[in-house]
C-alpha cells in the first residue's frame, strides 16, 4: 500500500483511506457488528493507516467501531484516526447542522472517548454552518489544535472561498468534498485550489454509493432508510444511463488492464492528483481489491476512452447534492 505524510502529524497515509459511513447503521440499511469490527481490522491488514470516521454516522455508532477495532488491532501510533464536527442530531435522529463555539467542544469531548484515544489525528468540519461565522467555527478548531487534542485540521465540503475565510483563523492541513468518475465538480475549483495551497485532497464517494463498484444491477432494492432510495443516480431514468456506463467501463478495464472496474474506479481518481481516497466497505470481502490498485496507472488515452464513455452514456448527469444536511431552526 503507497503511503503519503500527512501534514501536521508525524504519520503516512494510505492512498486509500477506509471509509465508516455505512458500518454506523445509519442510511445505508443494517450492518452486523461483528462485520464492522472485521472489516476495519481487515482493512488495516490490508496496509491501511487512514481511517474515516463521524459522529453522525450512525450517532456514535461508527466512531465506536473505529475505536474498539483500532485498540484490538494495535498499532494506535501508526494509524490517522480521521473524524469530524458540527453535525447534531435531535431525539428523532434529526440532522442538522451546528458549528458553534460550543458545539465543538461538546463532540470533541464524546468523539475521544468514542474512539478510545486521548487524540484525534485529522479533525474536520463536516459541513459549514451558514448560522455560525467561519471565524467562530476556525477558532475554536484551532484553540483545540494549540491545545493538542487534534493534530491536523481538515474542512469537508467547503468551496475554496469558505477555504479562504477559514485559513485567516486556523490552519488547513486537508480538504475532503465527494469526488468519482460520475461526480467531478471539484475539478473545477476545489481540486486546483488544494493544489496551489498545498492543502492534502481526501475525497469521499469513490465508488458513488456502489454505482462503480460493478455488483448494482437495474432490479436491486435497498432497505429501510438506504440514502440511495433518495438518490436521483438511482431512479430512473437516470440509473439506467449510470449503469450503462458502467458496463462500458467495466469493458474497457477488462479489455486493457485485465482489472475490475471498482479497482479501475479508484486508480482513476489518485491519478486525478488526489492524495487518499476513501473506499467505504462493510465487510472484509469488500477490501481484498485495495492493492489491486497500487503498482499501477492510467495513461492520457485511458483518460480519455473514460471521458468518451461517460459522455456517450449518460445523458442526464447530477451531483451528490441531495446528501446535504439541512441547516438548524434558528431560535
Amino acid at each position: 500500500m503507497q503511503k503519503i505524510k500527512f501534514p501536521g502529524t508525524d504519520k503516512n497515509a494510505s492512498r486509500i483511506g477506509l471509509g465508516t459511513w455505512a458500518l454506523g447503521e445509519w442510511m445505508w440499511g443494517p450492518q452486523r457488528k461483528e462485520d464492522s469490527l472485521a472489516t476495519v481490522k481487515a482493512a488495516l491488514d490490508k496496509g491501511i493507516s487512514l481511517i474515516d470516521t463521524a459522529p453522525a454516522y450512525g450517532f456514535g455508532k461508527s466512531e465506536e467501531i473505529v475505536g474498539q477495532a483500532v485498540q484490538e488491532f494495535g498499532g494506535r501510533d501508526n494509524i490517522i484516526i480521521a473524524t469530524k464536527v458540527t453535525l447534531e442530531w435531535d431525539e428523532d435522529q434529526n440532522v442538522f447542522r451546528n458549528g458553534s463555539r460550543e458545539r465543538i467542544f461538546k463532540e470533541v469531548d464524546d468523539s475521544l472517548k468514542r474512539l478510545r484515544t486521548d487524540y484525534i489525528d485529522l479533525y474536520q468540519v463536516h459541513w459549514p454552518d451558514p448560522l455560525t461565522p467561519i471565524e467562530e467555527t476556525a477558532k475554536a478548531m484551532k484553540e483545540l489544535y494549540d491545545d493538542g487534542l487534534i493534530r491536523a485540521i481538515g474542512v469537508s465540503n467547503y468551496s475554496p472561498d469558505q477555504m479562504d475565510e477559514f485559513r485567516k483563523y486556523a490552519p488547513l492541513h486537508s480538504c475532503q468534498p465527494p469526488y468519482n468518475m460520475f461526480e467531478r465538480q471539484i475539478e473545477d475549483d476545489i481540486l486546483p485550489y488544494c493544489k496551489r495551497n498545498d492543502i492534502y485532497l481526501i475525497t469521499y464517494g469513490a465508488l458513488c454509493r456502489g454505482m462503480l463498484s460493478g455488483k448494482m444491477s437495474k432490479d436491486r432494492k435497498f432497505k429501510g432508510d438506504d440514502l440511495r432510495n433518495d438518490d436521483p443516480k438511482f431512479q430512473e431514468p437516470r440509473f439506467s444511463q449510470y449503469l450503462n456506463a458502467v458496463e462500458k467501463l467495466e469493458e474497457f478495464a477488462q479489455e486493457k488492464h485485465d482489472m475490475e472496474v471498482i479497482s479501475f474506479a479508484v486508480r482513476w481518481i489518485l491519478d486525478k492528483g488526489v492524495e487518499t481516497a476513501l473506499w467505504g466497505a462493510r465487510n472484509p470481502k469488500q477490501v481484498e481489491p485495495f492493492n489491486e490498485v497500487m503498482g499501477w496507472s492510467l495513461s492520457e488515452e485511458d483518460l480519455e476512452k473514460i471521458q468518451q464513455i461517460i459522455d456517450d452514456t449518460i445523458k442526464d448527469p447530477i451531483g451528490p447534492e441531495f446528501m446535504a444536511p439541512p441547516t438548524r431552526k434558528q431560535k
